[in-house]
């Protein structure tokens, strides 16, 4: 990897650039360390606004930015562009395609990764929404779809294409399910007035009783009541069965004829090779309250990938897989780290302090759970629009997004419907 060795620094490997091993990477002491950031983009994205990207609302480079851009000019720092296809505990080592490297200790931020609990066919057909590239495949098939549909004559077929299935009513299934549904009614007028509109459907099918299961139930019913108004049918109580690129089938004999079926129904960490099933639990890395993993105490997981249970069980099933807990444990071992304190007996454990969740179902229509109140309506959304612009990593992102935003808001329409990048469909192969 071409990384010279430092005999008065302890080498720090960090695999994985989200909001875990950013903060990591940032903030831990190079006086101390020898830092090394390891991942697969030489970007960071801010997943939260990927629905965004994924309906045209926003270009990618306005969620992304250049991970050397984000940590320059800083000495014992280095970043490398790789794969990371092996760990070798006993040896110290990460094996990658660009080669391999020694550390002495090892920080796992991998994030998460589409959970299809088994199944292959929807695996296969049905499409995620975990990273830029499957956003834009999104957004491609979406607008494709539309100019395919002013070309089909049979109408079963017209609203098939037309038929948008989202799997999963979390957060991000009820944004993406919002963001769609303002696509039907704001831009298949002015951009398709030759389609039938009414051939388009939205349905979001949740698992679970009602939606955001993480959040209270005020806000699911508010949520679930948004999305009513926007034309968008919520089936609840909904197993999804198997699904063939034509047809979804749901428990109790129902199903739908779509082309169009969004899988956000679950995620499981990203674990990379090398671990022993006693070190993983509920597909995470099981860690300590000090974020170390169990039978190594040189090896950290940080963030979607590990698996923590707070000693008073308010999390019994671990952590939320969301941006706050990553921020804040990403944080937490900075400073455990930096104070020298991480083989320390009496060190503090990591504690999650929930500051609240919210999710935005359109044009100013949000829902907010903060500790002290919960909100809806117009002003959940300006604080769920403030909350996100300023977490985006860069100004340049800030301003971009903030300009995106407002023409959408005053002129009812998404700049950015191209399809740049053509997207082909999978098709299994028949064996003879």
């Amino acid at each position: 990897m071409n990384i010279p060795t430092e005999k008065n620094l302890e080498r720090v490997v960090i695999i994985g650039a989200g909001f875990s091993g950013l903060q990591v990477a940032k903030k831990l002491r190079r006086d101390k360390y020898q830092v090394v950031l390891i991942d697969k983009n030489n970007y960071h994205t801010f997943q939260p606004l990927l629905y965004q990207v994924a309906t045209a609302g926003l270009e990618p480079d306005s969620i992304a930015h250049s991970i050397r851009n984000i940590i320059k000019k800083t000495k014992n720092f280095f970043f490398r562009l790789a794969n990371v296809n092996f760990i070798d505990i006993k040896n110290q080592k990460i094996h990658t395609n660009i080669g391999d490297l020694f550390y002495n200790y090892l920080i796992i931020s991998t994030g998460s990764i589409t959970n299809y609990f088994g199944n292959k066919n929807i695996e296969f057909y049905a499409f995620p929404m975990k990273s830029i590239p499957e956003a834009l495949n999104l957004r491609s098939l979406i607008l494709q779809d539309f100019e395919s549909a002013l070309l089909v004559n049979n109408i079963e077929e017209k609203k098939r294409l037309m038929t948008f299935v989202i799997v999963g009513g979390g957060p991000t299934g009820v944004e993406l399910a919002g963001a769609i549904a303002e696509m039907k009614k704001y831009v298949l007028p002015n951009d398709y007035p030759d389609l039938d509109h009414k051939c388009m459907n939205i349905y979001l099918l949740q698992a679970s009783p009602r939606l955001l299961d993480g959040m209270s139930i005020e806000s699911a019913n508010q949520a679930y009541k948004n999305l009513k108004e926007l034309g968008v049918t919520i089936w609840l109580d909904c197993l999804v069965k198997d699904y063939n690129g034509k047809i979804i089938f749901i428990e109790n004999n129902k199903y739908i004829e779509t082309a169009n079926v969004i899988w956000t129904a679950g995620v499981k960490g990203a674990i990379i090779n090398g671990f022993t099933e006693k070190d993983i639990k509920n597909n995470r890395l099981l860690v300590n309250n000090r974020l170390q993993t169990i039978a190594y105490k040189n090896v950290f997981a940080i963030g979607d990938v590990a698996y923590c249970i707070e000693t008073n069980n308010i999390y019994p099933n671990g952590y939320p897989m969301t941006a706050p807990p990553a921020i804040q444990q990403g944080n937490y071992l900075v400073y455990n780290f930096n104070n020298l304190l991480i083989n320390k007996k009496n060190i503090k454990p990591f504690r999650f302090k929930n500051l609240g969740s919210m999710a935005t179902i359109g044009r100013n229509k949000a829902v907010c759970d903060f500790p002290f109140i919960k909100l809806k309506g117009f002003l959940a959304w300006i604080i769920w629009m403030f909350v996100h612009l300023v977490s985006l990593v860069g100004f340049r992102n800030r301003i971009i997004a903030l300009t995106n935003w407002i023409i959408q808001y005053f002129h009812y329409n998404k700049s950015v419907r191209l399809i740049i990048r053509p997207f082909y469909r999978k098709k299994k192969s028949v064996n003879k």
